[in-house]
């Protein structure tokens, strides 16, 4: 069991040095799975796609308590993970990590035996939501959505995502390091911010932020949320931007405040 890093859809689990186990986006598997390969090639390392494997995301205030009624031997090892860490336990790896701002498990079981640890999960009181729940908690959470929030064209630091780079130790000459670093000598023209819109109606990607009355910025996601009864966004807006800004909703311009994310965990409201 060990401290596990993340970055934005995608888990890197360190559970030994001999040993990684790594959870990519469903929608990026094939490119993610390539990439990988392609750098692993000088080394000595086995890349070993796990199709044979489900996960199912169990996720909420006593999610835990009602996961474990159905793991059997290993449900207080289970209860007694840290946050961010996993391990193996028989045939299953669970996790205590998540995409939507609450605690819970990842629970990775074989494939053939998912549709039965569903039925058993459904019968101790969990639930099953679907992606548009799933996608109003990550945008609480102020966590970011690839092809939504990040792709390829956009570094982390524009895309707040710096925590997840080590640059300790400044020998450590990781892929894509000098130019993230001669990006932050230059500084970045835009960033990643949370908006909360204080006139009545929903923001949605792609509509345009006015900043100083030009539309210099632009929502990445958005949506209503429960748990605020507000209309929340994630956008890109220059370095420069904060206060309030306006947000042009079908012709009509709305006003919005930037705030800093995330906006909601555990369900507590941090705004």
């Amino acid at each position: 069991m060990r401290f596990e890093q993340t970055e934005i859809d995608l888990i890197v689990y360190f559970m030994t040095d001999a040993w990684f186990r790594m959870v990519v986006n469903a929608g990026t598997r094939d490119k993610d799975i390539a990439w990988i390969k392609q750098q692993a090639t000088p080394f000595n390392v086995e890349v070993k796609v796990r199709s044979d494997l489900a996960m199912i995301a169990v996720q909420g205030p006593t999610a835990r308590n009602k996961a474990v009624a159905v793991l059997g031997d290993v449900a207080k090892v289970a209860l007694d993970l840290k946050i961010f860490t996993g391990g193996e336990f028989g045939r299953y790896f669970i996790a205590r990590t998540g995409y939507t701002g609450e605690d819970g498990f990842e629970i990775m079981a074989p494939a053939d035996e998912a549709a039965a640890l569903w039925l058993q999960l459904k019968a101790a009181g969990v639930a099953q939501c679907g992606l548009g729940a799933r996608d109003t908690l990550r945008l609480e959470a102020g966590m970011n959505l690839y092809g939504n929030d990040m792709d390829e064209t956009q570094s982390p630091l524009e895309s707040g995502l710096t925590w997840t780079l080590a640059f300790e130790p400044k020998e450590r000459n990781f892929i894509g390091r000098a130019a993230l670093e001669a990006q932050q000598q230059t500084g970045v023209p835009r960033k990643l911010v949370g908006l909360l819109l204080e006139d009545r109606g929903v923001l949605r990607s792609h509509q345009a932020v006015l900043v100083e009355g030009q539309p210099n910025g632009e929502i990445t996601s958005g949506t209503f949320s429960p748990t605020l009864e507000r209309s929340i966004a994630l956008a890109r807006v220059p370095v420069a931007a904060s206060g309030a800004v306006k947000v042009d909703i079908r012709g009509k311009q709305l006003v919005a405040r930037i705030v800093k994310y995330p906006f909601v965990r555990n369900g507590r409201i941090l705004i």
